[in-house]
């Protein structure tokens, strides 16, 4: 399978990037790759699975921030998709609120091959049950990626405690 690769910064629009319709989009976290496909005006649809915390979450369309996490984002296009364009996108919409993420069988890379190949796979998980130690670096990656969200959420639940007691005197 070949793909071209462009990176993109979030903080500007898709556009000025050359983010395509209906292409995959990429954040490299810690140990893994996390996958979307590019729905327009800046918003992106993926699987949330743990990206927020060790609570699976459903496909959701968020925008290319969100999506991005604070990491850097790339866009592959693939030669040999069968779909391509607003018809990815609409197969993407189509599974929006689906909650049955499953890290080894039904992940963000598996959503994104469905959207463009018809056929759910992973090369992330393929890598990780012929190499132990990309596992490895993988678990280390979402450990890593919860620790950094649960404290996110605690400091936000604390920031937002301390607003509802200054307000409530």
């Amino acid at each position: 399978m070949s793909s071209s690769e462009t990176s993109g910064s979030f903080d500007e629009t898709a556009a000025e990037h050359g983010f395509s319709l209906g292409a995959e989009v990429v954040t490299r976290r810690s140990g893994y790759e996390h996958h979307g496909i590019y729905a327009g005006n800046g918003m992106v649809i993926h699987y949330a699975g743990f990206a927020k915390s060790l609570h699976r979450g459903p496909i959701e369309e968020v925008t290319l921030a969100q999506f991005a996490g604070g990491y850097g984002v790339t866009m592959r296009q693939h030669a040999a998709a069968r779909f391509i364009g607003m018809e990815a996108v609409r197969r993407a919409r189509s599974r929006l609120g689906e909650d049955r993420y499953r890290l080894l069988t039904n992940n963000c890379e598996h959503f994104v091959s469905w959207c463009l190949f018809g056929e759910a796979r992973s090369s992330q998980v393929r890598a990780c049950l012929v190499h132990p130690g990309v596992a490895l670096d993988a678990i280390k990656g979402l450990l890593k990626a919860y620790v950094s969200a649960e404290r996110r959420r605690r400091a936000s639940a604390f920031a937002n405690s301390g607003l509802n007691t200054s307000l409530a005197m």
